[in-house]
């Protein structure tokens, strides 16, 4: 249970304010577009943060925590993680001009890379499981990583240069903050070997989840040149 008043409490109520924000901010900057392809980036990212806001308001609330051999486990979490990063790499898949089985793919290495971190999360059967557990999930984000600096790579290297520099830009982010889950989730307590607390777990999960949804939510959607080029990309191939 989230302690009222508690340092904890406090990091979820920061995170539940700050997707909203980004909510509204996106809501925001999509207000009045016509155009169908640009409209797509603007509701896929908006989602992305509208589901973690939710996420992050039943954690702080108490409602998306439960107790698992005497662990406690935000599973909440991992159902934001389920829905929210395969919109982020359907956001990327886009930009890129993938095609549907590169996208398929990629969502479903994603969604095995969470469900068996959540597998690992709820093992009651000690750390030696809880472990192995997030080995196999490690094993499905590295073969995520190759599609994404490869097969997704090449196709968005057929695009305009500003739209290759943002694709390279989202890319790298999503490289670099989806490398350190795996990292804070093996030191902290959902791993049982809890070299760092509850607390600091909960905060380093809340800057990684905030830079990877509205900060890559920012960058995608600041550049009106950069969704003008995708849309023409789109219509040219549409005719």
């Amino acid at each position: 249970m989230v302690q009222p008043g508690s340092t904890e409490e406090l990091i979820l109520w920061i995170g539940t304010i700050g997707m909203a924000l980004g909510t509204l901010a996106f809501i925001a900057m999509g207000w009045g577009e016509k155009d169908e392809q640009k409209q797509e980036f603007y509701i896929i990212t908006i989602f992305i943060t509208a589901i973690a806001a939710v996420s992050y308001f039943s954690m702080a609330t108490g409602y998306g925590l439960i107790e698992v051999a005497g662990i406690d486990i935000y599973w909440a979490r991992y159902a934001d993680w389920l829905f929210t990063t395969p919109l982020l790499l359907l956001d990327l898949a886009l930009l890129a001009g993938a095609n549907r089985n590169t996208i398929a793919t990629l969502v479903g290495l994603d969604v095995a890379m969470v469900v068996t971190g959540l597998a690992g999360a709820l093992a009651t059967e000690g750390a030696t499981f809880r472990i192995a557990w997030w080995g196999i999930s490690c094993g499905f984000f590295v073969a995520l990583l190759y599609f994404l600096v490869s097969t997704l790579s090449q196709q968005a290297a057929k695009r305009s240069g500003d739209v290759a520099a943002t694709f390279s830009t989202l890319r790298n982010i999503v490289i670099v903050l989806w490398t350190a889950y795996p990292i804070v989730w093996i030191i902290g307590t959902e791993s049982t070997l809890g070299y760092i607390g509850l607390t600091t777990e909960t905060a380093l999960f809340a800057v990684l989840d905030l830079a990877a949804k509205v900060g890559f939510g920012f960058i995608l959607l600041r550049s009106r040149k950069v969704l003008d080029s995708v849309s023409s990309a789109a219509a040219q191939s549409a005719d």
